[in-house]
């Protein structure tokens, strides 16, 4: 990525987390990147365009690619896998929870656009962790049920914890690692004595 590009999303991310879709300027984003708006759009045709390439960038999408890469490479166990991804899913959300916060209110106020670029993310998120479900279920080690479905509940209950947090801030006497470690034993291996 070349410093200009990187340097416009950074400054567009800031300005989005603050501002907004529709209060932030391509103009704005433009003077504070020291550049002209004309040079900001031959990288970014619109503002539209430039909004879902920041989504893009700073998603978790990026980090879980290389969680699951690793994960095929370095023979790690399942529960550590999953540990993993929520440990970094969640820093992610805490890191990006300004421009977390902004997306809520912007489906709210312009419902296709930032839909759209929303739900594209979540879907591709959930994907890759769908096919990585499906791959431990032909190992023999996930049993058989939906998994686009176990994805979701996966991703949920992490994002639960985080919007519960951050967004509505309800304090709770939990460690991270203590939410995260409970969370990956119930999800593995439920609540039901056995």
């Amino acid at each position: 990525m070349s410093n200009t590009r990187e340097k416009i999303l950074k400054i567009a991310l800031t300005l989005f987390s603050k501002k907004g879709y529709l209060g932030a300027t391509t103009r704005e984003i433009a003077q504070k990147a020291g550049i002209t708006e004309v040079t900001l759009f031959r990288y970014f045709p619109n503002k539209e365009t430039l909004f879902k390439e920041v989504i893009n960038t700073y998603s978790f999408l990026p980090k879980l690619k290389i969680i699951l890469d690793e994960s095929e490479i370095k023979n790690k166990s399942v529960e550590e896998i999953l540990k993993n991804i929520a440990y970094n899913f969640l820093e992610t959300l805490e890191e990006k929870k300004d421009l977390i916060n902004i997306m809520h209110l912007e489906i709210q106020r312009y419902p296709q656009k930032v839909k759209k670029i929303f739900e594209a993310i979540i879907e591709s998120t959930l994907d890759l962790i769908s096919s990585y479900f499906e791959k431990m279920q032909q190992k023999k080690i996930f049993k058989k049920i939906s998994p686009q479905i176990a994805a979701r509940a996966f991703l949920g209950m992490i994002y639960s914890y985080f919007y519960a947090k951050e967004i509505i801030k309800y304090s709770e006497n939990f460690s991270k690692k203590e939410i995260i470690e409970n969370y990956i034993n119930i999800y593995l291996n439920g609540i039901l004595k056995k």
